[in-house]
C-alpha cells in the first residue's frame, strides 16, 4: 500500500499559509478582546458620569466585593439595614468583580421603581437564565409588553373576586385532608402528642437544593461568578441539572393536568366555569380563536410558574405560621377563641372581613416571614429616582434624588424593608399581630410604603403578584381548619432555635434538624 504525506518544509507555501492562518487566528482573538475591553471601559466610564455615586460599606473581596458576605450571613436583611442607617435609605455596595449595585430602602425611591418596573428596570440576564431553566418562557420570565398582554390578562381573570371565591370550597377539601392525616398521626401516638414534621410533604428536588453544605458553598460561588458572566449559568452542574429536572417534572404534572382539562371540556365543562378556571382560561388561550394566544409551550410554562409560586410561597407561609403560633400560645389561643366563637367554616368574604384577628396573624406573617427576601432588577436606561429625604452622596454633596445610568443593578430587601425599625418602628422585629388591629399600629414611616397593606412581600407596581388574594384567602382557609382543630409547640421547647434554609426559595429549619425540618409536637384540640 501506498502512502502519501503533504510535508510543511520551511519557506514552503503551505509552511507559509499555516503561519499566516495561526498569525490571524490570534489577531482575531486578541481585536475581539480588545474590543470587549473597550466595551467593558465605555461602559464603566459611562455608568460613572451618569451615576450619582454614593456612600456604601467597603469591598471585603477583590473577587466578590461583599456579595460572600452576604451569602454566608444568617440574616443577610439585617446587614443591609445597618448599611441603611450607616450609609443612607439608599447606598451602594460593591459587588462582583468590580461591578456595583445601588439599594433602595427609602419609601418614595421604592415606588417610583415598582411604578417602571417590567419597562425601565427588567430582569438582570442571570435571572432570565435561571428562570428559563426552572420553569421556561412564562409569566415570571416575560418583560414589557408581551407580560402586560399576552400573559397577565391572559390569567388575570383567574384571580378575580369571583374566581377565588368559587375556589374556596377547594382551599377547605385541602385542609381537611391535612387535618385527617394529622389526626391519624395523633391516634396512633402514645399519649395523643405526635411529633409531626410540617414540611415533609416538601418533594425531594425541592429539598435538595439547600441540603448539602458543601454543594450550596459551590453553588454560592457559581452564581456569584454566574451575576458577572450570566453564561456560566448554562454550564452543567449538579444545581442546573436539579433545576432542570424540576422542570421536567413540574412539566410532567402540568401536561397530566392541561389534558385533563381538556377531557372535562370537552365533555361536561361549561363555558362560564371554563373562562373562571386559571387551567381554563389558559386552555382558551391556547385556542386559534383566543384574543391573546399562547403558543402550547407558553401554556405549559404558565402552568409550570402557577405550580411552582402557588405552593412554594403559600406552604413556606404556612410553616412560618405554624412556628410563631407555637412560639406564642397566648397568640395561638386568641387567634382559636376567634375562629371557635364565629362558628363553621368562613366563606371567602367572610374570611376577607369577619375575622380580624386572623387576618392580623396572616399579616404579621407575611411581613416579618416573605417568601421571596430580595428584588433585584437591571435598568435598562437612564432615569432620576426622587427621595423622601435626602441622602449624602460619596463627595458629601447632601440630594434628594439620584441618577441612574443604564445598565445598573437594583437591590431591594423586602425582608429587610418589612421588618425595618427606621419604618416599622422599635417592635418592628416582634411578632405582634396587634399591630393591624389599631389605627395607629402601623407607623407614619410604613404607611409610605405602597404595597399590599403596606408590604412588599407581593412587591408592587405592573409586576406585583397576580394571585396575592389568592394566596392569602388560601392562607387563611387552610390555617383557619388547623388552628381550630390542633395545639401546636415547639418539639424541644418555646426557645427553639430556627434558622434559614437554602433553596428554591428560602425556608425555615429548626436548628440541627437535617433538610428542612420543622418538628411540632401537635395534639388535637377538644
Amino acid at each position: 500500500m501506498k502512502a502519501s504525506f503533504a510535508i510543511a518544509l520551511p519557506g514552503s507555501p503551505a509552511s507559509l499559509w499555516i503561519t499566516i492562518r495561526s498569525v490571524g487566528a490570534f489577531n482575531v482573538a486578541c481585536s475581539f478582546a480588545a474590543l470587549w475591553t473597550f466595551v467593558k471601559v465605555i461602559r464603566a466610564l459611562r455608568w460613572r458620569l451618569k451615576t450619582t455615586q454614593l456612600r456604601g460599606p467597603p469591598r471585603t473581596s477583590f473577587i466578590y466585593g461583599v456579595s460572600n458576605d452576604l451569602f454566608s450571613s444568617k440574616d443577610s436583611a439585617m446587614m443591609y439595614e445597618h448599611w441603611a442607617q450607616e450609609y443612607g435609605a439608599v447606598y451602594m455596595i460593591p459587588s462582583v468583580l468590580g461591578q456595583t449595585k445601588i439599594v433602595l430602602s427609602d419609601p418614595r425611591a421604592i415606588a417610583h421603581f415598582y411604578a417602571r418596573e417590567s419597562w425601565t428596570y427588567v430582569q438582570s440576564p442571570l435571572s432570565l437564565v435561571l428562570i428559563e431553566n426552572m420553569v421556561g418562557r412564562g409569566v415570571l420570565w416575560s418583560q414589557g409588553e408581551s407580560h402586560r398582554r399576552w400573559q397577565r390578562k391572559a390569567l388575570t381573570p383567574a384571580f378575580s373576586n369571583a374566581a377565588i371565591r368559587k375556589l374556596t370550597s377547594v382551599f377547605y377539601d385541602s385542609a381537611y385532608k391535612v387535618k385527617s392525616a394529622w389526626d391519624n398521626d395523633v391516634e396512633s401516638s402514645e399519649d395523643g402528642n405526635a411529633v409531626i414534621e410540617v414540611q415533609n410533604c416538601v418533594t425531594e428536588v425541592f429539598d435538595t437544593f439547600g441540603n448539602n453544605p458543601q454543594a450550596s458553598a459551590v453553588n454560592q460561588v457559581f452564581l456569584m461568578l454566574a451575576s458577572a458572566f450570566p453564561i456560566i449559568a448554562k454550564i452543567p452542574t449538579k444545581r442546573t441539572t436539579l433545576a432542570k429536572k424540576l422542570n421536567v417534572t413540574m412539566g410532567e404534572i402540568s401536561n397530566d393536568l392541561l389534558i385533563r382539562s381538556r377531557r372535562e371540556e370537552d365533555v361536561n365543562m361549561k363555558e362560564a366555569e371554563e373562562e373562571k378556571s386559571i387551567i381554563g382560561l389558559l386552555i382558551k388561550a391556547e385556542g386559534q380563536e383566543a384574543e391573546l394566544r399562547m403558543s402550547g409551550e407558553e401554556v405549559l410554562a404558565q402552568m409550570k410558574v402557577l405550580l411552582l409560586a402557588g405552593y412554594e410561597t403559600t406552604s413556606i407561609s404556612l410553616t412560618w405560621a405554624l412556628i410563631e403560633l407555637s412560639r406564642h400560645p397566648d397568640v395561638q389561643t386568641r387567634l382559636r377563641e376567634e375562629l371557635l366563637a364565629f362558628g363553621p367554616d368562613p366563606t371567602y368574604d367572610q374570611l376577607k372581613a369577619n375575622l380580624p384577628y386572623l387576618d392580623a396573624v396572616v399579616h404579621e406573617i407575611l411581613r416579618l416571614h416573605p417568601a421571596v427576601p430580595l428584588f433585584t432588577r437591571c435598568a435598562r436606561e437612564d432615569d432620576v429616582i426622587p427621595l423622601s429625604e435626602p441622602v449624602c452622596t460619596r463627595s458629601g454633596k447632601m440630594t434628594d434624588s439620584i441618577s441612574i445610568a443604564k445598565g445598573s443593578s437594583m437591590v431591594i430587601s423586602i425582608r429587610a424593608i418589612n421588618r425595618s425599625l427606621a419604618i416599622w418602628g422599635p417592635d418592628a422585629k416582634e411578632f405582634k399581630p396587634d399591630r393591624w388591629l389599631t389605627e395607629d399600629g402601623i407607623s407614619g414611616k410604613a404607611k409610605e410604603v405602597q404595597g399590599h397593606r403596606h408590604l412588599l412581600t407581593f412587591v408592587d407596581g405592573p409586576r406585583t403578584c397576580l394571585g396575592k388574594d389568592f394566596a392569602v384567602a388560601e392562607f387563611k382557609a387552610v390555617l383557619s381548619v388547623l388552628v381550630k382543630n390542633f395545639a401546636f409547640e415547639m418539639r424541644d421547647g418555646p426557645n427553639t432555635q430556627v434558622e434559614i434554609a437554602r433553596g428554591i426559595l428560602p425556608r425555615p429549619r429548626v436548628v440541627g434538624e437535617d433538610g428542612i425540618g420543622v418538628p411540632l409536637r401537635v395534639r388535637r384540640y377538644e
